[in-house]
């Protein structure tokens, strides 16, 4: 089975590379460019995993991860929040929120595709 990803991110310069690398690495691919167009696209297509970017318009990257995991239906949907923000009471914050893991940019390729495959394959 193929699973399916959602790349959130309002920037191309980091949605074409993560797009490119996903599908790649033999995932279909969703993108949506703001907030709120995530979490339209995370209740219709229900994606295996979601790379959220924090900061993003309309809707942030917090306040979909906190949506997202109100949601029962929602429950298995994995959430790796994106961000440039490093600090410790940022990766708090998404962690408190409900993310699988958090990863600062600029991100690497081969540590973020590893990742995604652990937390495809239900690790931790």
């Amino acid at each position: 089975m193929t699973h399916r990803i959602l790349i959130a991110d309002d920037e191309p310069n980091i949605v074409v590379p993560l797009e490119y690398l996903m599908k790649r690495e033999g995932y279909e691919v969703l993108v949506a460019r703001d907030g709120e167009q995530a979490l339209e696209t995370i209740r219709r297509e229900r994606p295996d995993l979601v790379l959220l970017d924090v900061m993003m318009p309309i809707r942030s990257g917090y306040e979909v991860c906190q949506t997202v995991r109100a949601d029962e239906t929602l429950a298995g949907v994995r959430i790796v929040l994106l961000t440039a923000k490093g600090r410790d009471a940022d990766l708090a914050k998404g962690l408190a929120l409900g993310a699988d893991a958090y990863v600062t940019k600029p991100i690497s390729t081969r540590d973020l595709a590893r990742r995604v495959r652990e937390l495809l394959e239900g690790g931790s």
